[in-house]
């Protein structure tokens, strides 16, 4: 069953909820965002431009959903590279009280279903910090391979 689904202008409020709530769980592994990214209007801001991008097929926004319907985070196609390369970037972030239930793991199989079913890639990647083991451990149940460390 898929726990993803693409984001509207609509989940702006929901997202500004969710990202407000989880402010210091997300800190260590999220860039730095300024007060407004935790807004409603900061949230639909950044889904405006997000669905743009989605528009000129450069990366597909979607919204990691919990069995109860409510938003538990985002998984994003991002940087797709078209022409003899196919490629893209997974990133993706799920709640503090969503963690733990496999709803990353499952959002990671249905991006890349979405990769290489509907987008046509080749290649799909995914960095992590070094220090994100739970993160790592997520792209190795869905066959990704650790290939190198950037400084």
């Amino acid at each position: 069953m898929a726990v993803t689904r693409l984001l509207s202008i609509g989940d702006a409020e929901e997202l500004a909820s969710v990202v407000s709530e989880n402010r210091d769980f997300l800190a260590p592994w999220e860039p730095l965002h300024n007060d407004a990214y935790y807004t409603v209007d900061g949230q639909r801001d950044n889904l405006r431009r997000a669905l743009d991008a989605y528009a000129r097929e450069a990366l597909v926004p979607l919204a990691i959903v919990a069995e109860d319907g409510q938003v538990a985070g985002r998984i994003t196609i991002n940087s797709i590279t078209r022409g003899a390369f196919q490629s893209a970037t997974l990133g993706y972030w799920v709640s503090q009280s969503h963690n733990g239930r496999g709803l990353a793991t499952a959002a990671v199989a249905d991006a890349i279903d979405a990769s290489f079913k509907e987008l046509g890639l080749h290649r799909l990647q995914a960095e992590t910090l070094l220090h994100n083991a739970p993160s790592q451990a997520v792209l190795i149940r869905n066959g990704f391979q650790p290939f190198a460390i950037a400084p």
